[in-house]
């Protein structure tokens, strides 16, 4: 029965009207007022009523709300499912519409403003298009389907165990408790809220102003950012796998992991918040204080920075990508590699730096526990620390003058440093062909307080070095020895370098200018050369005058001894840029070369030093065969030593046959060694004082070369390949006139050249290619004269007039000729001056001709064979 009781009028008929409730003109039923309406099964409430805040409309199962009724900040509760029995309009004053159990609604769309709906378990609602200030609450067991609409600055929050189907963000906001809210993202974006015990997977909003935030005990995967897009993650929150492309965002005060940030990304990992595992693809990454990075990659020109306070674990940083620690920042266990870049102005510990990676350590940076490989490289700059570091083969480290090292630097073989003279530590030289180190600061005299170690060698091709940048062999006027583990060079300035190297003085020395024109200090056994003695055998720098040698009485085969007169020192230095013969490059014999046991070890001896073979004293110089007799080119500075027994004698040396010194005249040119002077006496010649003949004879000299040269395999272990100097008989031939005019032969047949002489000319050179038949035959050959061309007749013509020009077949030939036995040809030596007269005078042009009688081979280009490295046995 419709009444009304305590207020509330209750309907199950049929009731009409334009009440304005709680309170209006026409909220009176029968006298009796109402503020509030319950619509019960079979009721019906029609007419233009509106709901004022503070009243209620309760629609029972049934009950019908009809009629053009406006909700208007007051509100419905519907448990009504028939179609029609829920009609009203949103006024401006919004209110609260409440789906209970059972209760269906449709298409609802409140007026911007204060509008909220509340879909209760059992409740439906299929449709609705949410305004700014409106609010939709979709509770556990409730569903919302059909098509919804979230504006801007509309909410939508779902409970776990919500059901939502056709929704669409658009600019507005969803709370989601539920796992996983199921939404579209429209072209206005808006914000995704996932509450706590939230996980959702594959966001992927449109470009534009979209945000997700991440609370605590939510987890997002998969999400995929475009620009204008932003992730908060918040402390508890978890976010993985996300992708942020050019323009999108993520903020972490939480956990992030996997996440790929492309070029135009930025990552900002806050106070407590951590990033582990992915990629920064070209994006930013900034790491605050408080916060950190673990185990990220940073690629093609991407950027991580890493405040103070913050940390960066495990970082690999490649293609062009920079990982930047900032003062106070900590970064762990990098891996520089590809062309990427660690710049250190805090801390970094453990680094690795492969292939083209860079490692900057800035003013106030410190790097421990770095590994250099090849073709890594580090820069140290002024008042940066360089802590313990590995420089592997083909890796490079510099610091700069005010870098410090602390700990030890080790160089293995193959791996190169260069630091200043202040840098203090210590630097460790592994290997014992260690040629790495280089040292500034120098150049004007100092102290080197490195203490370097391992510096060591087994020869002088098989040995460290140490570079002095600045400084030159040629600056050096001593070398001596303070202590057992200091070397101290005096320059020719009268300034000292002091280096500490321990053990220094247990070892022999060369200086020689590097490829960079700086001085090289490098360990040399060149000194070390064994003598036999009747005591045995005794190093040539200590064998003083008096002593025994023994010497090889070959004609009669049998040992004597001979007492020293006199012990020579001198200093050689490399000519570079002349033929390695006359350069003054050492001569390494190897062991084992001439046969088994003999040498018994490496010989060094120089070019012209004599060898003893079958009566015959033969030079090493004719013997050299590139593989197990070559130039040392590793050494360019050296000291070496001559003995002189009271007879030129054969002794032995490391076991081979070699002569005493003979005193051709050259005394004067050594220093004396030993405590007792020995006056000289009078010049000897090979001729008339020498212990066997000096034999430069080819058919003697090229079977021995040949004998020896069949041993080469078996000296080293494998099969050498044979060494093909490209050859050509091309003379190149040309004129160069007296003015510098290139002249090139008008005709060439066979023997015959002819050339076109301007008016003038009165006198040319023949240039051509020219080579040495020690060098184009063999070294068994002596004739180390440069040869061009053989000319025969020389014709002039000129005015119809031929001249002969005879001036090279004369005794005196002109600069250029190498006189000769023959008196119709001679040769030149590449660049002969030929005298024509005045014939030419007077506006006269002529054409020289002339017979080429022989020509080459010659070397192609001045070929030079590559350095060859010493094979010690």
């Amino acid at each position: 029965m419709t009444g009304v009781t305590s207020g509330v009028l209750s309907i199950d008929g049929y009731v009409g009207g334009a009440s304005t409730i709680p309170s209006g003109p026409s909220n009176s039923y029968y006298g009796a007022t109402f503020s509030s309406v319950i619509i019960k099964s079979g009721g019906t409430w029609t007419g233009t009523n509106t709901i004022d805040s503070g009243a209620t409309v309760t629609v029972s199962q049934g009950g019908v709300l009809s009629g053009g009724a406006v909700l208007n900040g007051g509100s419905i509760i519907s448990y009504n499912s028939t179609s029609g029995g829920l009609t009203f309009a949103w006024g401006s004053g919004g209110g609260i519409l409440e789906l209970k159990s059972g209760a269906i609604d449709r298409a609802e769309t409140p007026l911007a403003g204060n509008a909220s709906i509340i879909v209760d378990s059992g409740g439906t609602l299929s449709g609705v298009v949410l305004q700014s200030g409106n609010s939709l609450v979709v509770s556990s067991g409730g569903t919302l389907n059909g098509t919804t609409t979230i504006n801007a600055g509309a909410t939508a929050t779902f409970s776990a165990g919500a059901k939502e189907s056709g929704v669409t963000l658009n600019g507005g906001t969803i709370s989601a408790y539920n796992s996983p809210p199921y939404f579209t993202w429209g072209s206005s974006g808006g914000t995704l809220v996932l509450e706590s015990g939230v996980s959702d997977t594959n966001e992927s909003p449109k470009a534009g102003s979209a945000t997700i935030i991440v609370q605590s005990g939510a987890k997002l995967s998969n999400a995929v950012l475009q620009s204008g897009n932003k992730l908060a993650i918040h402390s508890g929150g978890v976010a993985t796998g996300t992708v942020v492309s050019s323009g999108g965002g993520v903020a972490v005060y939480g956990s992030a992991s996997n996440t790929t940030v492309n070029s135009g990304g930025v990552i900002e990992i806050t106070s407590g918040g951590t990033a582990t595992g992915g990629t920064i693809n070209g994006g930013s990454a900034y790491v605050d204080a408080s916060a950190t990075l673990n185990s990220a990659t940073v690629a093609n020109n991407g950027l991580a920075v890493v405040s103070a306070g913050a940390s960066a674990n495990n970082v690999t940083v490649e293609t062009n990508a920079s990982l930047a620690v900032n003062s106070g920042g900590v970064a762990s266990g990098t891996i520089v590699s590809s062309n990427g870049g660690l710049a250190v102005s805090g801390s970094a510990a453990n680094t690795t730096v492969n292939n083209s990676g860079v490692v900057e350590i800035n003013s106030g940076g410190t790097a421990t526990g770095t590994t250099v490989n090849s073709g890594g490289n580090v820069y140290a700059d002024a008042n940066s620390i360089l802590g313990t570091t590995t420089v592997s083969n083909g890796g490079q480290i510099s610091a700069a003058s005010g870098a410090t090292i602390s700990g030890t630097v080790t160089i293995e073989d193959g791996g190169s440093a260069t630091i200043w003279n202040n840098a203090g530590g210590s630097v460790d030289l592994q290997g014992d062909t260690n040629t790495g180190l280089v040292i500034s600061g120098l150049a004007s005299g100092g102290t080197l307080n490195t203490v370097i170690s391992g510096f060591n060698g087994a020869s002088a091709s098989n040995s460290d070095s140490i570079e002095l940048a600045g400084v030159k062999a040629a600056d050096v006027s001593s070398v001596t020895y303070p202590s057992a583990d200091q070397v101290k060079l005096t320059l020719s300035n009268g300034n000292d370098i002091t280096l500490n190297i321990v053990g220094v003085s247990n070892y022999g020395f060369t200086l020689a200018d590097g490829s960079d024109g700086w001085l090289s200090y490098e360990v040399c056994f060149l000194s070390g050369s064994m003598i036999r003695t009747p005591e045995g055998d005794v190093a040539v720098e200590n064998l003083q005058i008096g002593d025994q040698v023994v010497a090889f009485d070959w004609q009669n085969n049998k040992d004597t001894s001979h007492p020293v007169v006199w012990v020579g020192k001198t200093h050689a230095t490399v000519r570079a840029g002349l033929p390695d013969d006359e350069a003054g490059y050492p001569v390494r014999i190897l062991k084992d070369a001439i046969a088994d046991g003999v040498p018994y070890k490496d010989m060094l001896i120089t070019p012209e030093h004599c060898l003893f073979f079958e009566g015959k004293f033969v030079p090493a110089r004719m013997l050299v065969n590139g593989v197990s007799i070559f130039y040392d080119k590793s050494i360019t500075s050296y000291d070496y030593y001559h003995v002189e027994t009271e007879q030129h004698s054969v002794i032995r040396a490391d076991g081979m046959l070699t002569e005493s010194y003979l005193d051709t005249g050259n005394r004067r040119s050594f220093r004396q060694e030993g405590s007792v002077v020995s006056l000289g006496g009078k010049p000897r010649s090979w001729e008339n004082d020498a212990a066997a003949p000096l034999c430069v004879d080819r058919v003697f000299v090229e079977a021995l070369f040949r004998k020896l040269e069949c041993r080469e395999n078996s000296i080293i272990s494998h099969e050498v390949p044979a060494l093909t100097l490209t050859q050509t008989h091309d003379p190149d031939l040309h004129l160069l006139t007296q003015t510098g005019a290139v002249i090139r032969p008008m005709r060439h047949s066979g023997q015959q050249y002819s050339f076109m002489l301007p008016a003038g000319t009165q006198s040319v050179r023949i240039v051509s290619r020219a080579s040495r038949p020690a060098d184009v035959i063999g070294p068994f050959v002596d004739d180390r004269r440069h040869m061009g061309v053989a000319i025969a007749e020389i014709h002039l013509l000129s005015a119809k007039q031929q001249h002969n020009i005879t001036a090279h077949l004369q005794t005196e030939k002109p600069a250029g000729w190498h006189a000769t036995d023959w008196t119709d040809c001679a040769w030149t030596n590449g660049n002969a001056v030929l005298p024509l007269g005045e014939d030419l005078l007077n506006g006269k042009m002529g054409i020289l001709s002339m017979t080429i009688r022989a020509a080459g081979p010659y070397l192609v280009d001045d070929q030079e064979t590559a350095e060859t490295e010493a094979r010690s046995a």
